[in-house]
């Protein structure tokens, strides 16, 4: 791997000394200041690990490694210094996550064996992060493939919702979408509680009452306590637990947390089930959006706002009806699927993916498909 190096001073004269002294052991790019720094970083990154000496002018060494966190928190940092300040130092590792800390004067040998440590260290990162990402995908594949044979509603409205959320999270810029996308997935899972006389009334968007309310009510708590006993699964179970509460703290689960102590996976989750509750019942979406912001107090206003801008955005998709030996996939499902037998195969909103028409042949074979299948392209 040939891993970049970003060194950050404001002092010339020691740049080009660490230039001379390092540049045949390392990919070696240097900044003079905070602010080349971060330019750096967002023109070239990320980098795998980021020196930056402490004493800077408009913007000291913690204050830029705090942005360096927030730019790519994958980046090692460390920290150069000729103040051994104690209390800076402690603050530098506890604001800035700091791998190592060094005080000038150091050695060419003393930093490059600390670069190379935080090379390492960089390595470990990516590794357990691409592990996991693959490892928790994998799984909740799984399980999703196993919702959709079990509870083929269930699953097309966690489909929907999983577009929802993605589209939101994007327009919001936020980091990590994929444990969004792979929260909204799950979303429903707990739905196999549900008789399934009340997931169509669900599915058709009708209210239920008695005994299916409450278990409806239960449906979150269900699956967060499923996933809670995965490893590394606890915020996605959070964000599932959350999915049913509102922004002013009304709602389930019944505790004190409101506003953005809701982690706002919940609050992007919550939005876009209410938006597809809606949608299920009929209601034009410039119609929907202008309802969820009648209720002051019960959304994200940053999640009503983006919904709102993506409006136009989801209405650009042209409506037709194919063939299924002409079903490709990318397209979306405008209505319901089913087989020649009236069973539910998938519900509309699904998005079409090689696994699902491969799923789909054997069904057309041994059932039959009612066609002509409405779907969306863009």
């Amino acid at each position: 791997m040939n891993e970049a190096i970003l060194i950050v001073d404001d002092d010339i004269n020691f740049l080009s000394g660490i230039r001379r002294h390092l540049r045949n052991d390392f990919n070696l790019h240097t900044a003079q200041g905070p602010h080349e720094g971060l330019a750096a970083i967002k023109k070239n990154g990320p980098y795998s690990v980021v020196v930056s000496d402490l004493q800077m002018p408009e913007m000291n060494g913690i204050e830029f490694l705090k942005e360096v966190k927030k730019i790519a928190p994958g980046t090692v940092r460390i920290m150069l210094t000729g103040n051994a300040d104690l209390n800076k130092t402690i603050c530098a590792v506890n604001e800035g996550n700091i791998f190592q800390f060094l005080t000038k004067p150091c050695s060419p040998d003393t930093l490059k064996n600390v670069i190379n440590l935080g090379i390492k260290q960089h390595r470990l990162v990516i590794a357990e992060k691409e592990l996991l990402e693959k490892t928790l995908k994998g799984a909740i594949s799984v399980l999703n493939e196993i919702l959709s044979l079990v509870n083929p509603v269930a699953f097309g409205r966690s489909t929907r919702i999983k577009q929802h959320v993605k589209q939101i999270a994007e327009k919001l810029d936020l980091p990590n979408i994929w444990w969004l996308e792979m929260a909204a997935m799950l979303s429903q899972i707990g739905c196999v509680i549900l008789p399934e006389e009340a997931l169509k009334k669900l599915y058709r968007g009708e209210e239920l009452a008695g005994e299916e309310s409450q278990l409806f009510d239960m449906h979150p708590m269900i699956a967060s306590d499923l996933l809670s006993k995965i490893p590394r699964l606890d915020k996605l179970a959070e964000i599932i637990l959350y999915q049913e509460k509102f922004f002013d703290g009304s709602g389930n689960p019944k505790d004190n947390r409101q506003g953005e102590n809701i982690p706002v996976g919940a609050r992007i989750l919550k939005a876009a089930i209410d938006f597809d509750i809606l949608e299920a019942k009929g209601t034009e979406k410039s119609k929907i959006i202008r309802h969820l912001k009648s209720l002051p107090g019960k959304y994200d206003p940053a999640v009503l706002s983006a919904i709102e801008s993506l409006i136009g955005g989801i209405e650009k998709y042209e409506k037709t009806d194919v063939l299924f030996a002409d079903l490709k996939t990318g397209m979306i499902l405008n209505e319901d699927l089913r087989s020649k037998t009236g069973r539910l195969l998938i519900s509309r909103g699904h998005e079409v993916s090689s696994v699902l028409l491969s799923r789909l042949q054997s069904f057309a074979k041994s059932e039959g498909i009612i066609e002509p299948v409405s779907v969306l392209i863009q």
